[in-house]
């Protein structure tokens, strides 16, 4: 027995399980913490208080007289609103507002970043003074182009006396589609200059080999710029698509120094319509309902554009 035990061979010793290393409990630094902790109270106390705030002062009758009692009401604001004739009418203008500034700040921004894609000596030059009315002040364009679009204002001169194309005596912030035209042209003016600087960053990340290979392949410049270009900037146009819809909503200083909503109203925006209910007629129940409601608008635009821009990127 102990010779056929040698003959096989002895059996080989089964290693033993090793059990892993003990696990070293991970500190967690509080220093990182520490530095986020002032911007979040500042947001939580400037921001998220004040919304909280806004959506309680929406379901009273508010009484702005310090010890007074307010009255709930429920949703009877928003319902008011619902049947306000004026609310529809700034609802309408503000979409008006945003269908006639998004497509050409986004066409011209993307233009002008073609152009000032090459290197040039003088381009620069062309960035600052393309950016320049983006940095300007609100207030101060506002009242460039009131003076313009006046009576006797610039653009009549150049449309009457200088291209006699009209007779010059167009009264633009004196009726509802002129006022607009205006308003509109102000806001594309303002814009083009931050969309063509996010699409210029965009295109520094456009690989050069690609755009070369399809300039090999016979491919034109709108086939280079359909195939190559665009979908190497995608995401960036989305963003710049999401942020132009949200700021056409709250478009608001513009609105306010040139028409101040007039004539009758005709040009009131949502944001012009909720501050003369807040600040104007002090009826801030009801002005906070308006408030309220924008945000719900806007938060669902931007959801329903995410949505279809990620659906349309996930069947690419």
């Amino acid at each position: 027995m102990a010779l056929l035990q040698h003959e096989r061979g002895a059996a080989p010793a089964v290693p033993r399980p090793q059990s892993p290393p003990p696990r070293r409990r991970r500190r967690v630094s509080l220093t990182p913490y520490l530095f986020l902790l002032p911007g979040v109270l500042l947001f939580g106390l400037f921001i998220l208080y004040q919304i909280a705030q806004a959506v309680q002062i929406s379901f009273y009758d508010w009484n702005i007289l310090r010890g007074a009692a307010s009255e709930f009401i429920g949703l009877d604001n928003y319902l008011r609103a619902m049947q306000d004739d004026r609310f529809w009418l700034s609802l309408g203008n503000s979409g008006i507002y945003m269908l006639f500034t998004v497509p050409p700040q986004i066409v011209l921004g993307l233009a002008v970043a073609m152009l000032l894609r090459s290197k040039a000596p003088a381009q620069p030059l062309f960035r600052v003074l393309y950016y320049l009315p983006v940095v300007t002040s609100w207030v101060v364009i506002s009242l460039l182009f009131k003076y313009l679009f006046a009576d006797e204002g610039l653009i009549n001169f150049t449309l009457g006396d200088l291209l006699h194309l009209t007779d010059g005596s167009t009264s633009w912030l004196s009726e509802r589609w002129t006022a607009m035209i205006a308003i509109c042209a102000l806001g594309v003016w303002k814009g083009v200059g931050w969309s063509m600087m996010i699409f210029l960053a965009a295109l520094q990340g456009v690989p050069k080999s690609l755009e070369e290979a399809a300039t090999v392949d016979g491919a034109g410049w709108w086939q280079r710029f359909r195939v190559v270009t665009l979908p190497a900037i995608w995401p960036a146009m989305i963003f710049v698509i999401v942020m132009l819809v949200i700021g056409g909503f709250n478009v608001f200083t513009s609105v306010l120094l040139m028409t101040g909503g007039g004539p009758g109203g005709q040009t009131e925006v949502l944001l012009t319509y909720m501050y003369r209910q807040a600040f104007s007629d002090l009826d801030f129940s009801y002005g906070s309902a308006l408030a309220v409601i924008l945000t719900i608008i806007v938060f669902f635009a931007s959801a329903i554009q995410l949505r279809v821009f990620r659906e349309k990127e996930e069947n690419r």
